[in-house]
């Protein structure tokens, strides 16, 4: 058995000698030779403090030592009681700091997200108005166009088209910030929606040199979904795998059954890949991972962002993997509703 020391008030004590020597209870000369002989008896095996010391050597009665070591612990108990009110206040104030720099943040959020609807829907009106010439000049309803003027007309058109596209974008980001994203679930066939999202990003992916290929099997069930919604979501990770893979890559887009309740959908492609630390920048809105001004791929980055939104909004959950110079891969489920 080890022979532990006894507890006493004086271990709470910290440099108990010095103010000893303060309150002018001992001499510097006494501390020390009771410094010394703490030092015999420890070299002995016997325990000592200090008090104990100065009352062998009779330099200081028990009464003179308690009162001592009371005053000490009262002095300690006071300072930490300061300390923790201190504390206390420190964190509220702290605390109050960080409440009035979320406020802030959320109202820099909400007057960016009403920023983005107000702006995208000004943009709308004249957009409209340019769609419309556009449409009566290529059918020349307004007088005939020559064989270059078509061309110019037609490339003009697409542009529009890809403008409005990314107004849209803006639009249901906003919406989807501001919580009043809505949602139509019913029961939808989602092997024939993919397949002809699927050849409709089959003219821009041959344009590319990249090979689109659907992968579904038989008897996959029906899905509670947002066709709109839903349709959009595949044809955004289409259109980026597709942007994403050098030309004689691929893109496939999977639909397969998980299990008997769930509708598995994944697009997976041969592209440059994400590097695995910056995985989650990727979801972030207006956010580029080649930020340069000199950036190879377009965008407003916002499309994954709204992608996992939306996916969430149907319960599930969009999972991502990659690896940098082989491709990327996401997929998600739905509900399959069984009759």
């Amino acid at each position: 058995m080890i022979n532990q020391p006894k507890l006493t008030p004086e271990m709470l004590i910290p440099r108990l000698g010095e103010y000893i020597v303060q309150k002018g209870l001992i001499s510097e000369a006494d501390l020390r030779k009771a410094l010394a002989y703490q030092q015999e008896q420890l070299a002995q095996d016997k325990h000592c403090l200090l008090g104990q010391a100065l009352m062998d050597l009779n330099l200081l009665d028990r009464d003179s030592l308690d009162q001592v070591v009371t005053e000490q612990i009262l002095q300690l108990r006071s300072a930490l009681q300061a300390s923790n009110r201190n504390l206390e206040q420190r964190v509220k104030d702290r605390t109050s700091e960080l409440n009035e720099a979320l406020q802030r943040l959320s109202e820099l959020s909400q007057m960016k997200a009403n920023f983005v609807a107000n702006i995208s829907h000004e943009l709308r009106t004249p957009l409209t108005h340019v769609k419309g010439y556009l449409e009566l000049l290529i059918t020349e309803s307004l007088g005939g166009i020559s064989e270059e003027q078509l061309h110019a007309l037609q490339v003009s058109q697409r542009a529009t088209a890809r403008l409005e596209g990314m107004i849209e974008d803006l639009i249901m980001f906003s919406l989807a910030t501001r919580g009043e994203m809505s949602m139509k679930l019913e029961k939808m066939d989602i092997r024939r929606l993919v397949t002809l999202i699927a050849k409709s990003a089959m003219a821009k992916a041959e344009e590319r040199g990249v090979k689109v290929s659907v992968s579904t099997g038989d008897g996959i069930p029906f899905v509670q979904a947002d066709a709109e919604k839903i349709g959009w979501v595949v044809n955004q990770l289409l259109d980026n795998g597709i942007k994403f893979t050098p030309s004689g890559g691929s893109v496939v887009l999977t639909i397969s059954q998980e299990g008997n309740n769930l509708v598995m959908i994944s697009v997976t492609d041969t592209g440059i890949g994400i590097p695995s630390d910056r995985l989650t920048e990727i979801f972030e809105p207006f956010h580029q991972l080649d930020g340069s001004s000199t950036r190879h791929y377009g965008g407003t980055g916002l499309g994954l962002s709204l992608v996992r939104q939306i996916v969430e909004a149907h319960g599930s959950l969009l999972d991502v993997q990659s690896v940098e110079g082989k491709g990327t891969a996401f997929k998600f489920p739905l509900l399959a509703v069984l009759d």
